[in-house]
């Protein structure tokens, strides 16, 4: 697998993820060779592997730091992540991730729920192994239950046009703020840190994601299918009211009910007539104003932490990832 680009400026780390992705593949073992091979084709399309890279570079900080330990957490945390995505696929009805033919579009949502069930026993099996602790898996099962939450947050709004920016806070922190905080505090556990350290960078992986999802709600707005790798504006058809659909919502409400009381029956020009609004309305201008504050929480604690060549590589990255155009 060649990795993404991102981490050509860290050779380091690329080195370390290289074996995180080795171990995934060698994780991975189901009786149905066909699923088997779409789920490592899956894992090798083109993710970032941000998740893992936050936990290898935190484990660093302790003075108890396993190498061997902290890949096999970071595959774990990518592994969990997969699996959230299989069941994202399965909601969404997606037909594409990444530019691939989904598990649920090629097999089936059966096929697709069951291989998102195996990789969250893989997830855990490889956790099970290396915990030092019962608080270690205590945390990550903590963590699924808070993600699992997000979701049904979401669900439970779907189509509500009086959703608030705080219930979309509340929805993005369990759906996708957990897992960057996860990864940053397991991380930070596995080096042996103190509880309290290791809260400080539960805290910045928190950030991270909530600034990391606003950003992807406003590239929903502003991108093509071809370089987000995903359908654009699905979510307005399926009822997903994000970041910048709210905020516009809030300057005139009545300019989007007709389109928005359609439901997925909107038709590809109310969908763009949507995106004409929301922008017009200063919607994507407030969403990058809220990414801009949870990226500055975000660079500040990590400003906070002990100097050392893996805080120079969270900053850098940090930045690269929340200011980041597309």
């Amino acid at each position: 697998m060649k990795l993404h680009p991102i981490w050509e400026d860290y050779p380091d780390l690329s080195s370390e993820l290289e074996q995180v992705i080795q171990l995934i593949k060698r994780s991975i073992r189901m009786r149905n060779k066909e699923v088997e091979a779409v789920l490592t084709d899956m894992l090798e399309s083109g993710g970032k592997m941000l998740r893992p890279a936050y936990t290898l570079l935190f484990s660093a900080f302790g003075t108890d730091h396993d190498p061997e330990r902290a890949r096999a957490l970071a595959a774990s945390i990518e592994l969990l992540h997969a699996a959230t995505l299989i069941h994202d696929d399965i909601i969404d009805d997606a037909d594409t991730r990444r530019g691939k033919t989904t598990i649920q579009s090629k097999y089936g949502k059966d096929a697709a729920v069951y291989a998102g069930d195996y990789l969250f026993t893989v997830s855990f099996r490889l956790l099970a192994k290396q915990v030092q602790s019962d608080r270690q898996l205590d945390i990550n099962t903590r963590g699924m239950e808070r993600i699992l939450m997000g979701e049904l947050d979401q669900m439970h709004l779907y189509y509500h046009l009086d959703m608030t920016i705080r219930q979309y806070l509340t929805q993005i922190s369990g759906k996708t703020a957990q897992l960057f905080a996860l990864a940053c505090y397991s991380g930070a556990l596995e080096g042996g840190v103190t509880e309290r350290k290791a809260r400080h960078a539960y805290y910045i992986g928190s950030h991270i994601g909530m600034a990391f999802q606003i950003l992807d709600d406003i590239l929903d707005y502003t991108q093509n299918s071809e370089s987000m790798g995903k359908p654009v504006l699905e979510d307005v058809r399926q009822g997903i009211y994000t970041a910048p659909l709210i905020f516009a919502m809030r300057k005139n409400r009545q300019q989007f009910e007709p389109l928005l009381s359609k439901r997925d029956k909107m038709t590809n020009e109310d969908v763009r007539m949507v995106q004409h609004l929301v922008n017009e309305l200063g919607g994507l201008k407030e969403a990058r104003s809220l990414a801009g504050k949870y990226t500055h929480k975000a660079l500040k604690r990590i400003d906070q932490l002990p100097m050392s060549p893996e805080k120079q590589v969270i900053q850098s990255l940090t930045k690269q990832l929340l200011e980041r155009k597309m």
